[in-house]
């Protein structure tokens, strides 16, 4: 059997019109639920970025170890075990923690994979002069923000985001190994993640009236912002959701296309939520956790 899993990173469950939200432009996901098993009851377990992978790999709490870190030298890493087994995994991902420390050593448990540059704060290209960052952002987590405001310079069109990248590429993937069997395929993006940057054409989708600071990378902190902030910021983050939206469509009209449903699995999950202004907090590292954090969406699709 063939396997297609797509994980987003930050993916909201209580902003998906197939988990009851009624203004986010998600027909995709819609889609998704219609022709999936579309869980009710999936909550986080490990979290954020690679604690939650770990888990994906070994089956295992990572919490119950050791925080942040690599796959070790005694964990059984699923697409590892599978391709000692004969079943072909591949990963493309633009998700920065997996080369970086504390990161490395994910990737290399599969037969390929490719890595997509230039999300959040990559240290992507090198420029020495310092970028011009928005007032309004201050600090922001530092080094990571000066990236990501060089790499933006890098992504005018659409198909220089890494999100349209890695999702290209594992269309071509799938249309590469078809006719073949026993391969597994991880689609991975950043996206949603913050910051919230979106094409100009996503943004449309959501037109509101603003005059405030420029705001798309909430700090994890309580609300200080106006309302009029808040809500842009909801919408940025909206904008990016729609198009994740998108690419999920790409790749379930590739399936209807090339009539893959019959024999592949499709997984479409995420690592944990994220606080947009609810409870007074931004974030994710807010405890004890909200549902907004903890309560995820999950698709299976079993042939």
């Amino acid at each position: 059997m063939k396997a297609i899993m797509i994980m987003f990173d930050t993916l909201n469950r209580h902003m998906l019109s197939a988990y009851g939200c009624d203004w986010t432009h998600t027909p995709n996901f819609q889609r998704l639920a219609e022709k999936t098993v579309t869980f009710d009851n999936c909550y986080i377990g490990s979290m954020p970025c690679m604690p939650a992978r770990r888990e994906l790999h070994t089956g295992r709490y990572n919490f119950l170890h050791r925080s942040w870190g690599p796959i070790e030298p005694f964990d059984d890493s699923m697409p590892e075990l599978l391709r000692k087994q004969g079943v072909y995994t591949h990963l493309v991902t633009d998700h920065l923690h997996y080369w970086e420390d504390g990161g490395a050593t994910y990737h290399t448990r599969y037969s390929s994979f490719e890595l997509v540059r230039g999300n959040q704060g990559d240290p992507w290209k090198g420029e020495v002069k310092a970028p011009e960052i928005p007032d309004a952002l201050g600090n922001v987590k530092g080094e990571m923000n000066r990236n990501d405001w060089v790499n933006r310079k890098y992504i005018q069109n659409e198909e220089d985001f890494p999100q349209a990248k890695s999702f290209l590429s594992g269309l071509e993937f799938i249309r590469t190994n078809k006719e073949e069997d026993n391969w597994f395929l991880q689609i991975e993006t950043f996206d949603p993640h913050e910051p919230f940057f979106a094409p100009q054409a996503y943004r449309e989708l959501y037109p509101h009236e603003y005059h405030g600071k420029h705001f798309d990378r909430p700090d994890y902190k309580r609300v200080s912002e106006t309302p009029e902030e808040v809500a842009h910021c909801r919408y940025e983050y909206a904008a990016l959701l729609s198009m994740c939206d998108a690419y999920l469509g790409k790749v379930l009209d590739s399936m209807d296309e090339l009539d893959l449903w019959k024999d592949t699995l499709l997984i479409v999950n995420t690592d944990h939520g994220f606080l947009l202004g609810e409870h007074d907090w931004w974030g994710k590292s807010i405890q004890p956790f909200y549902n907004e954090i903890a309560h995820i969406p999950l698709f299976i699709w079993d042939p």
